[in-house]
């Protein structure tokens, strides 16, 4: 990208940063909901919740009409399921291992699918009539309600080959009879990417002929580190972007922030390239100012005591209060061993941060949380010249690794990914 190109693109970061620091009311941002359709995201683990946060502060920011939900796996900590509960309406747990008969088989026959299957479980979301799923590596630029408009299945080209969609963004319709058929697809074929976008594009394999409708723009899924070639049509349409996307291996959380310069830098290295510095510095800027909050006031265990605002932990059709109205509704999901996290009255943060959380400190235990719910897998360190998050890497003995596996917390994304047990297999046999 030239020079002039990086500025047009940056001057329309600055207007969205400045437009993300005027709130939206509570009134404003509830009085309209939808409440039968949903903007739906993915956090497998606590790292990835810090891009769940950040997403779902990103769309409250900008007065969406629809309801937030998170899907979490049992890998995620206890303290995070009660900040994610401030900023989605609803945060579901999904186990595999303890799901409906079709979803456990499909696991076993497929295990290297493991994170796949719990992706494509946003079609038992049958409370909702239509949904809009975003990875919790995107970022909302503006308000993007339009979305609802379009069909199934509405996603945006991928720009290694415009022939497949990409699966970070896309508009779908909740139905148990589609995630039967989405999940025997995949006992019979797999994926040939292995995950989700191999497997979904070949289910939708008339995707790219079909319809034209169900092609969203570029602008609605943009990656945030891909040199388009048109560079005209980058700098025509680019400013225009409603959401990025963070592909490939270094996310937003990857790197280091600077909260007095507003840097951001890659962990042990030089400075971010030009092309997504203003879309990293958007992403942090929200962290700072709508993320670290929620952890000063959940470590303070005022989590439980906001008004307006209920945690619950039920089955399916179990009743959730809200604590305002007394009204009892219930807290839906479509399998009925999995967990639900609920909150009636979503508090997302709204104010700028009053002080930086101390992040050793851990949530009060008095919360009604399941047992065997693990601290936090996060480090968060943060100084005034700095913040940075990093996992913490814990050894565990071979009786933990095996009791983990038995428990179904299987950690999908790192050291449990099939990859890494075929190359352990592969050592062991040569």
């Amino acid at each position: 990208m030239s020079e002039t190109e990086f500025h047009h693109v940056a001057q329309a970061g600055l207007e969205l940063l400045r437009s993300s620091n005027s709130p939206a009311s509570a009134s404003q941002s509830a009085g309209m909901t939808v409440t039968d359709q949903a903007f739906v995201t993915l956090a497998t683990n606590d790292i990835y919740c810090q891009g769940a946060l950040v997403l779902g502060q990103s769309l409250r920011r900008h007065r969406l009409t629809r309801k937030l939900v998170v899907l979490i796996t049992p890998q995620v900590s206890s303290l995070l399921r009660v900040i994610l509960s401030k900023v989605f309406d609803e945060v579901i747990e999904v186990n595999l291992i303890d799901s409906a008969d079709y979803i456990h088989l499909a696991f076993l026959k497929r295990p290297e699918l493991g994170l796949t299957l719990t992706k494509l479980h946003c079609w038992t979301l049958t409370h909702y009539s239509k949904c809009v799923f975003l990875d919790a590596d995107t970022l909302v630029l503006s308000n993007v309600d339009e979305l609802f408009d379009r069909g199934e299945f509405s996603a945006a080209p991928d720009p290694g080959w415009p022939d497949c969609f990409n699966s970070g963004v896309f508009v779908f319709q909740p139905s148990l009879h589609t995630h039967k058929l989405l999940l025997q697809h995949a006992m019979e074929h797999g994926s040939f990417d292995g995950a989700d976008q191999g497997l979904l594009n070949s289910f939708f394999r008339n995707w790219s002929t079909a319809d034209i409708h169900k092609h969203l723009p570029f602008i609605y899924n943009l990656s945030s580190n891909t040199m388009y070639t048109y560079s005209p049509a980058f700098k025509q349409f680019g400013s225009s972007a409603k959401v990025v996307h963070f592909l490939g291996s270094m996310k937003p959380w990857n790197y280091k922030y600077n909260p007095q310069s507003g840097s951001v830098l890659e962990q042990g290295s030089a400075s971010s390239s030009q092309h997504q510095a203003v879309f990293l510095h958007l992403w942090w800027t929200i962290y700072q100012n709508n993320v670290l909050p929620l952890y000063k006031s959940a470590q303070a265990g005022e989590a439980h005591a906001s008004p307006g605002h209920t945690l619950c932990l039920s089955d399916v059709g179990a009743l959730c209060t809200d604590s305002v109205s007394g009204v009892g509704e219930p807290c839906a999901n479509s399998t009925p061993s999995a967990g639900v996290l609920c909150a009636n009255s979503p508090l997302g943060s709204n104010q700028p941060a009053q002080g930086l959380p101390e992040p050793t400190q851990m949530v009060d235990e008095t919360l009604s949380l399941p047992e065997g719910r693990r601290s936090e897998d996060v480090d968060l360190a943060v100084s005034v010249s700095q913040i940075s998050i990093e996992e913490k890497v814990k050894e565990l003995s071979p009786e933990e690794e095996r009791r983990k596996w038995e428990e179904g917390r299987i950690d999908y994304m790192g050291k449990d990914a099939f990859a890494r047990i075929q190359e352990k297999l592969d050592r062991f046999l040569q």
